[in-house]
């Protein structure tokens, strides 16, 4: 089969490399300029009181840093009325049992939080076979609160408030996030539930700092803004083919058949 991608010899190819070699370097300095303005952002102070569910039981924000001073959390799809976690998230959670480890040893302490109760969230943990903490903010105004959860009626309504703008309703665009037609179905009937009911809640993260016994909103981040996180994505972004992408093409990692 004939390829239709320029050919060239070893000397045109290390010349195009060293070209691009350029613009990565430019874009790993403008990544590190970004890096420093977020942690230059000021801190908002948290005085609500949140109560979520964790396997060690009733657990406060402050008690999710678990001794460290930083706490990153993971806005993981996963409503009340969910079976299953969102395919998305689940991709994006599956890198978290390799890093956490090394952030816990670096004084962050990570989790990911979700609206579903507690049993269904362990009950899908086990399932994926994974170990990072995941608390459930079910009751709580946590989700609504950073903007990652919603109402039927601000959905219905178009007072939706996500990354940072007023949205009239949800929409997959092709070509991002594997967007296109028909995958908000795809992935929700992934999640076990109906389309309006998975748009109740989205992705993101957020950072906290506690500080002379005090929380401080510091970062959130949702949409495109968690590519970085997304480990799938970095791989396939230095693939010959790129993410090659035509629609939801990911699975729960228990849901690809074999090859």
């Amino acid at each position: 089969m004939m390829t239709k991608h320029m050919i060239g010899t070893r000397e045109e190819w290390l010349a195009a490399r060293l070209e691009l070699l350029e613009a990565e370097k430019e874009l790993t300095r403008r990544s590190d300029e970004l890096a420093r303005r977020r942690q230059e952002l000021p801190w908002v102070r948290v005085d609500k009181e949140y109560r979520l569910e964790t396997d060690e039981g009733s657990a406060s924000l402050a008690d999710l840093f678990r001794g460290r001073s930083q706490l990153l959390v993971y806005h993981f799809m996963f409503g009340p009325d969910y079976t299953a976690g969102c395919p998305s998230c689940s991709a994006i959670a599956d890198g978290f049992d390799g890093f956490a480890v090394h952030l816990e040893n670096h004084d962050v302490a990570m989790s990911a939080i979700s609206r579903a109760p507690l049993d269904k969230l362990q009950a899908f943990k086990r399932r994926m076979g994974w170990t990072f903490p995941w608390a459930s903010s079910h009751g709580s105004d946590f989700n609504f609160d950073f903007s990652v959860g919603f109402t039927e009626e601000q959905r219905r309504e178009g007072r939706v408030e996500y990354n940072y703008r007023g949205e009239v309703a949800f929409e997959w665009r092709a070509g991002q996030e594997g967007g296109g037609e028909g995958a908000e179905a795809k992935f929700a009937a992934m999640s076990g539930t109906d389309v309006a009911t998975y748009h109740r809640e989205r992705p993101g993260m957020s950072a906290f700092v506690l500080e002379d016994g005090v929380i401080y909103h510091t970062y959130s981040t949702y949409a495109r803004g968690l590519d970085g996180l997304w480990g799938m994505y970095q791989w396939l972004d230095r693939a010959p083919r790129g993410r090659n992408e035509t629609g939801a093409w990911w699975r729960h990692h228990d849901e690809y058949d074999e090859r």
